[in-house]
């Protein structure tokens, strides 16, 4: 028989052993617990959309993998017209649309699965072909308060601080704002996408690279060095307020985005942010075609390597290709295959507090089978995770394949113990033995995990 040789698609490579995967879980759930937390409820949707439903936004076509079957007929619906999703806000846009008389609003969901893009593959970057997002939205009908993206950097918040990976800061910005600035520099709506792009490099390129950018755009020297200026210096948020108001460019979008600036700090101040934990920053540039007003994006302090995060913003209208009800909205994104790979690579991963592999009830006597099931039933039915070892092994190997999988105790019991009433439990850490009572197991077990709670 020909071997195939064992390997994984470029860009589809992220495949962790156990441990790790357990990490991601963990992971997964704590951001889940926290959106929940937040009264957000969970939505899933197919892998594959219509095409019509995916380009509807236009510009995505060469990120989109088409669906196709080695051997399909010429009728298969889902060969001739299906594409993988490649974010999560157009289906969820679709998916509004077509239930929007079943939903309340405003409509606060979250949803966590894999997306599939055809980026350029950069497995030290974090960047994958196939990955995870876990997204959030507030979606109204018609019209949706400011206090909803008042609310947004308070939930980024609760998520960072309880995965603990260090001093982080939500950076805010107000595209208004962006477009205001623009406008008084005399920036043309043609030339204003590849202005923003430009400024959007700050972190990334060096000053004068990014200033001949803008004067290819049509902006004088002088002109060039101010916008920059303004945009790149970086202030805490009340100073940045004041500079915006002390600014004379006085037009009616970049007053309307400065007002909406004020009120959201009010208001995230009033949600509970810590002060240290998020700060305007004009160099926010993200979703130039898509979002409306504020834009976030989140950094680690001690980290900036790492980019982004966490990001999103508000948008006017979310499903104006699917339906004709306005459906403004706010929401971010958390690229979780990006972050657990460089959080990974910056060991900044906590280890996880509890694993599947707690307990192995090792089997010394193949005749007590029955007796062994029974401890273990025992323990399951008091919410430990108990494996029973059912190979017929020497006691030597049961210990190396118990330290192999991260076992955290190990229960043995012979003929001897079995007359006693009593069975030996060993904390594996510790090399720790002791004889314990049948009846008293389950508590004694418990302690041994947890201390702390007994």
């Amino acid at each position: 028989m020909r071997k195939v040789r064992p390997a994984l698609l470029k860009g589809f490579d992220q495949e962790f052993l156990p441990q790790e995967q357990l990490q991601f879980n963990a992971l997964v759930e704590l951001i889940r617990r926290n959106f929940e937390r937040f009264g957000f409820l969970p939505i899933e949707t197919p892998s594959a959309e219509r095409i019509e439903v995916l380009t509807s936004k236009g510009g995505a076509e060469k990120e989109i993998y088409a669906l196709s079957r080695l051997a399909a007929e010429d009728d298969d619906e889902a060969a001739a017209k299906g594409a993988l999703r490649f974010d999560l806000t157009v289906p969820l846009a679709r998916y509004v649309a077509m239930r929007e008389r079943e939903l309340a609003f405003p409509f606060r969901r979250y949803q966590i699965q894999r997306v599939w893009r055809g980026e350029n593959p950069q497995v030290k970057r974090g960047r994958f072909r196939e990955f995870y997002q876990c997204d959030i939205d507030i979606i109204g009908r018609d019209t949706l308060s400011y206090l909803a993206e008042a609310e947004i950097p308070s939930i980024i918040h609760a998520v960072f601080h309880e995965m603990a990976i260090g001093a982080f800061r939500i950076r805010i910005n107000n595209r208004k704002v962006l477009k205001g600035i623009l406008r008084h520099f005399d920036v043309s709506d043609d030339a204003a996408t590849i202005v923003l792009r430009a400024l959007d490099k700050i972190d990334k390129e060096d000053e004068r690279s990014i200033l001949a950018e803008l004067e290819r755009q049509g902006l004088s020297a002088k002109a060039a060095g101010e916008l920059y200026r303004v945009i790149a210096s970086r202030r805490e948020t009340n100073e940045t307020l004041e500079l915006l108001a002390d600014l004379a460019y006085r037009n009616e979008r970049y007053e309307q985005g400065l007002d909406e600036l004020r009120k959201m700090v009010s208001a995230i101040r009033q949600f509970g942010v810590p002060e240290t934990a998020f700060a305007i920053d004009l160099s926010v540039v993200r979703g130039l075609d898509y979002y409306t007003g504020t834009i976030y994006e989140t950094t680690l302090t001690e980290h900036p390597d790492i980019g982004s995060i966490c990001s999103g913003g508000r948008y006017d209208d979310l499903a104006s290709y699917f339906t004709n009800t306005r459906l403004p909205g706010v929401g971010i994104s958390i690229g979780l295959s990006r972050l657990f790979a460089r959080l990974k690579e910056a060991n900044l991963l906590r280890p996880i507090a509890r694993t599947p592999a707690e307990v192995l009830v090792t089997t010394l006597d193949p005749d007590s089978l029955e007796r062994y099931l029974r401890i273990a039933a025992s323990l399951r039915a008091q919410d430990i995770n108990t494996e029973v070892y059912l190979e017929r092994a020497k006691i030597g190997k049961q210990f190396e394949y118990a330290n192999k999988k991260g076992f955290r105790i190990a229960i043995t019991a012979g003929p001897d113990e079995f007359t006693r009433g009593t069975v030996k439990v060993k904390d594996l850490a510790a090399q720790v033995e002791s004889d314990v009572q049948l009846d008293q197991l389950a508590a004694r077990i418990k302690h041994m995990l947890n201390p702390k709670a007994h």
